[in-house]
């Protein structure tokens, strides 16, 4: 018995000094600058704010009042839709001051199909310009045209008088990979569902004015990811939660004031730290390659692998970041954003949107404009950069019209 416990017992020890020996070291020496870590997907033409009233809100769409651009925000807020149809145009710049042939397109249409459901459909294109391929400077240039695209359609049901969710199919291609002489370029392809809900109360008498609660929650672009090629990497699509509430002081039949906020976080991975893992033969802690036996170059130092499908990588994106909860807090994004409305005629917006300088610095100042004229409703919004990374919506101007038609629901 004592034998066998002596050998346990050595075994023991022997396991303990080979672990030892694995190290795993950063392969960056700055690995730990709080400022270096963002998280990036692919088509993120998707989480471009499309339209003019909610750009002019600093990108708050999940918890407005329903309109004909709900259908990237938050689609079962159709169910609470003024008009019976709606369609919206929208056209976005995208790098103006540097060209002039970038730019993102949406067009939406929903249709109210009675007091308790919706359907609705989206197209979006973006845009990346021509770009011109040659080998030599004297080379007839090869023209090509980069794009991505969306078309989604959703249905909302309205599950009691104040509450409502929706579902939204997507389907996405994105022909990013540019021909050449030598290859055949193909386009990704990918499909993805939002889920989402939206609760608007009552109107509430308070003491000098009425008032009305919001708010919405979307779950969007859940999906697999994108790849271009058998040896490729693979893109993760832009998963994104979004949440809000908001509130109307409704003052009196002509003034009405709507304020709210939205938090957003993306459900997609953080990149780990990335280190050498080797066996330290010499001890002395560091990696040398003529002495010390490499096992992984690529290994995981801080955080968790990342090379995972999009369902787990959703429910890992609350508890990956490398340095904690303090960066999983710095990955969500703020936005405040209110709307004056003159007689259902006339619309003045401002909004701020707060990104953390760590998770891609995003911090920026809308103004917009809304007018009315009938059936007829013009949107317009532009931007303002607060941080020293400038948007590339900065000194835009964004443009939305929208028809509604058909008959008036009475929901407030």
């Amino acid at each position: 018995m004592k034998k066998i416990f002596l050998f346990a017992l050595l075994g023991l020890i022997a396991y303990n000094v080979t672990a030892q020996e694995t190290i795993t070291i950063p392969n960056d020496a700055n690995w730990d600058n709080p400022y270096k870590n963002a998280i990036t997907t692919g088509v993120p033409f998707l989480l471009i704010g499309a339209d003019a009233r909610s750009a002019g809100l600093a990108d708050i769409g999940v918890t407005t009042s329903s309109d004909a651009f709900s259908q990237q925000w938050n689609a079962s807020k159709y169910a609470f839709a003024l008009s019976k149809q709606g369609i919206g145009i929208t056209y976005t710049p995208y790098l103006s001051s540097l060209v002039s042939d970038i730019f993102l397109g949406n067009v939406t249409y929903y249709n109210r199909l009675n007091e308790r459901s919706a359907l609705a459909f989206g197209f979006r294109y973006f845009s990346n310009g021509e770009i011109e391929l040659r080998e030599t400077i004297d080379q007839e240039p090869l023209i090509v045209k980069p794009n991505e695209l969306s078309f989604d359609a959703s249905y909302s049901l309205r599950l009691n008088d104040r509450f409502s969710m929706g579902v939204t199919g997507r389907y996405i291609r994105s022909d990013l990979k540019l021909q050449t002489g030598n290859e055949d370029a193909t386009a990704a392809s990918s499909f993805a569902v939002d889920i989402s809900g939206y609760y608007q109360s009552e109107e509430v008498a308070y003491d000098s004015f009425d008032g009305r609660w919001r708010g919405g929650i979307n779950i969007s672009n859940i999906g697999p990811k994108l790849k271009y090629d058998e040896v490729g990497s693979e893109s993760s699509l832009p998963t994104n939660l979004a949440i809000g509430g908001g509130f109307d002081f409704i003052l009196d039949e002509y003034n009405k004031i709507g304020v709210s906020v939205e938090f957003n976080k993306l459900l997609v991975p953080t990149p780990p730290v990335r280190g050498t893992e080797f066996v330290d033969v010499d001890g002395d802690g560091e990696f040398n390659p003529e002495i010390d036996e490499e096992i992984d170059g690529n290994a995981v130092y801080k955080g968790k692998e990342n090379d995972v499908d999009f369902f787990k990588g959703m429910a890992q994106s609350f508890t990956d970041a490398p340095n904690g909860f303090s960066e999983e807090l710095n990955e969500v994004t703020w936005a405040l954003g209110a709307e004056y409305w003159f007689r259902d005629v006339f619309a003045f917006r401002a909004g701020y949107f707060n990104e953390h300088e760590s998770k891609g610095a995003r911090q920026y100042m809308t103004l917009g404009a809304g007018f009315k004229y009938t059936t007829i409703t013009i949107d317009l919004s532009y931007l303002i950069s607060t941080s020293n990374v400038v948007s590339p919506l900065e000194g835009t101007l964004r443009f939305g019209l929208t028809f509604n038609f058909g008959d008036e629901y009475d929901e407030y």
